[in-house]
């Protein structure tokens, strides 16, 4: 044998020597003689004391989730029992976490290149406590020392698996007990079962919220990727969230990849707070990355708002409501990318469809994307401009609407408008006002930017025409100062009161203008601190003491009942035209001209206390119906108006004619109102041309005799 031959027999035996003395060491080592050390190092990593109570050993195990020779390869194990995580001195518990035991394989190879690859970790039973104070400190915050420079030692964990265990959650900030059991299934159950279990039971929730409309969503898409994966664990879930009851169940898979993304961990909730209910399935992936969840969503109960404390996303107040959609996220380090896609629901008895993205990160989130209705009924708006605050609720305590007032007093939730930004397109179709009164369809781009609220256009097509207007509140700002430009256009008469029969046949319009300025945290404050003004022309119509009550104008029927009685009466035309100050709107020209008679009101409305103090004086064409010639007055308020005729002598006919004379100029000034109609321009806008024209020159005739 030569020399060189001869000392690699020599080498090679000595290493295999080596190799298999370190063999028996580490199988005959007491690792319990390690316990100290681990406990120690682990405590200054944490910056909070770890401590192994149990024993401490190591098997050999093959990884058979392996393929070729590396399947047979055995791997140290390590199992580590009754581990104990402490809590801060703080905490209210002793005890952070502790597990019966904790298991995980090692690959000791990776270790001669500064690498602790940890292919997969157990956690047997582990019971933990989660807690934060109202100063904010959490015991899921730890201390780790400052690093004077990178480590040489680099930690790459494959997967986490568990089996029985229990979280407890006291949190003091958002007023949050909580407690949640695990426990294996007795059999693994297959992605696609849940996925259509957990759709027909979402669909059950949202019926019983919002009617059989909610069971015509449509089916969920199948998730390929995910369909391969199984649910293996059940969860269930009780305690309190801000004071309400909150109850929830749902199901997981058993390990969680962590380093592999093309691994989806199945993920299940079912749960109930309140009166909100939230459904989810879906996946979780790449929680490294602080997660990617890919989830069919499922949203009812009884309002949008309450959704707020859950979600940290404004939203209005709205009837019931019930939503089915596909959320995907990506959370990074401070920020969150939230996707509700093809998501469809009900709201009330309207529909609603769109795409929703929010996104957290920077100064503020931000919520942006474009909404669609089919049909939206008015009455479910109500809400959201504050018409339904009838009664106060718990947590609107404030929104009670005072017996004696008539204009909502329920405050804006102006604090919430400042914590997030917004961008979202809205239409609807069709709006339906009841069983009579059709608006054809609703436009609005609604920002919210810094506290400050935009509705830039707010657009209606009422009656063949169309209102649009421009809103602007600013909730950054007390008292919060509010803007309102409207401009209504060509709404037909025929169309707007389609059960009145005296309209069927009318070719008369409505056209008019508002702006105003105010300040006020509800609708009554804004109008009762509006200046600006407001103009309305209304030609060849048709009024009645049972319409004005069907519209529910209380004043103006008890006015029409005293002038007419019940009977119908046509007007020629009917012009208005308010100045108003700190809420004080001054009839600078209100006049309704019929054929009888042209009958003018006179005074004054202040929305601020909702008094009237208006003189109601007709002037009698002929003495066809003397009892035109008596004036009424208005006072009491606009809730319980007091309606009478004034004392003194019976006008005649002409008398009173004086006060026309400051009719000139607001007459002028309605006469720019008056466009060209799209049906008839001959037919009834001539008819308050004429009315007008007759008014401007009289009052100048009049001033002039004046002279």
């Amino acid at each position: 044998m030569k020399r060189g031959t001869q000392s690699l027999v020599v080498i090679g035996s000595v290493v295999l020597a080596l190799l298999v003395v370190a063999l028996i060491v580490i199988a005959t080592f007491d690792w319990n003689r390690l316990r100290p050390f681990i406990g120690d190092k682990v405590s200054q990593a944490i910056g909070r004391p770890f401590s192994i109570n149990g024993d401490l050993t190591l098997d050999w195990r093959r990884d058979r989730s392996r393929s070729g020779p590396a399947a047979w390869v055995p791997w140290p194990e390590f199992t580590a029992r009754d581990i104990r995580i402490a809590n801060p001195d703080w905490a209210a518990q002793t005890p952070f976490a502790q597990l019966d035991a904790l298991r995980f394989r090692l690959s000791p190879w990776a270790l001669l290149v500064h690498r602790i690859e940890v292919p997969s970790v157990q956690l047997v039973n582990p019971s933990i406590d989660l807690e934060r104070d109202k100063d904010g400190r959490a015991t899921w915050h730890f201390n780790p020392p400052k690093k004077s420079g990178p480590s040489a030692w680099h930690l790459d964990v494959g997967s986490v698996g568990f089996d029985h265990g229990v979280i407890r959650l006291d949190d003091a900030v958002t007023q949050t007990r909580l407690k949640v059991a695990v426990k294996p299934l007795q059999a693994a159950i297959p992605y696609d079962d849940i996925v259509a279990q957990q759709s027909a039971d979402a669909r059950k929730q949202a019926q019983k919220t919002t009617g059989k409309a909610a069971a015509k969503a449509p089916e969920v898409a199948r998730d390929k990727s995910a369909s391969a994966t199984s649910y293996q664990f059940a969860w269930q879930a009780s305690g309190t969230y801000q004071g309400g009851a909150l109850t929830g169940e749902g199901k997981t898979g058993a390990v969680l990849a962590l380093q592999d993304a093309s691994q989806p961990f199945p993920v299940q909730a079912d749960v109930h707070i309140g009166d909100s209910h939230i459904a989810l399935v879906g996946t979780l992936t790449d929680p490294l990355q602080l997660g990617a969840l890919d989830l069919r969503l499922w949203f009812s109960g009884s309002s949008m708002a309450k959704l707020y404390p859950l979600t940290g996303i404004t939203l209005p107040d709205t009837p019931p409501y019930a939503t089915e959609g596909h959320l995907s996220a990506r959370l990074g380090e401070g920020s969150g990318r939230y996707h509700y896609q093809d998501f469809r629901g009900h709201v009330g008895g309207s529909d609603l469809a769109g795409d929703l993205l929010f996104v957290t990160g920077g100064e503020r989130p931000k919520l942006s994307g474009k909404l669609h209705s089919n049909l939206l009924r008015f009455a479910d708006l109500a809400p959201l401009i504050g018409a339904d605050s009838d009664t106060a609720t718990v947590d609107r305590p404030d929104s009670s609407q005072p017996a004696d007032k008539l204009l909502p007093v329920a405050p804006f939730r102006t604090g919430r408008w400042q914590t997030m930004d917004a961008d979202v397109d809205f239409s609807a179709t069709r709006i339906e006002h009841g069983k009579a009164l059709p608006i054809d369809s609703l436009h609005t781009h609604l920002v919210l930017s810094n506290g400050a609220l935009y509705l830039d256009p707010l657009t209606f097509g009422v009656a063949g025409g169309t209102v649009r207007s421009n809103i602007t509140l600013d909730g950054s700002r007390a008292p919060m100062p509010g803007v309102l430009e409207l401009h209504a256009r060509h709404l037909k008469l025929k169309q707007l009161f389609p059960q009145f029969s005296p309209m069927r046949t009318s070719f008369g319009e409505i056209n008019g203008d508002a702006n105003l300025t105010a300040e006020g945290n509800s609708i009554a404050a804004l109008l009762g601190s509006a200046d600006g003004e407001l103009k309305l022309l209304m030609n060849d119509g048709a009024i009645s003491k049972t319409l004005l009550e069907t519209a529910g104008l209380n004043v103006g029927n008890i006015i029409i009942g005293k002038l007419f009685g019940d009977k119908t009466v046509e007007i020629n035309c009917a012009a208005t035209d308010m100045v108003a100050k700190n809420g004080l709107f001054d009839m600078r020209l209100f006049v309704f001209d019929t054929d009888d008679a042209l009958i003018k009101v006179d005074g004054t409305v202040n929305l601020a206390s909702e008094k009237l103090d208006l003189d109601v004086k007709p002037h009698t064409k002929g003495l066809r119906i003397l009892s035109l010639r008596s004036p009424l007055y208005v006072r009491g308020t606009l809730k319980h108006p007091d309606v009478g005729v004034q004392k003194g002598p019976l006008l005649l006919r002409g008398a009173g004619a004086l006060a026309l004379g400051a009719v000139a100029a607001p007459a002028a000034a309605l006469i720019a109102l008056i466009a060209p109609s799209h049906e008839n321009e001959d037919s009834g806008e001539n008819t308050c041309r004429a009315v007008l024209m007759q008014l401007r020159g009289s009052g100048q005739k009049t001033q002039s005799s004046g002279k």
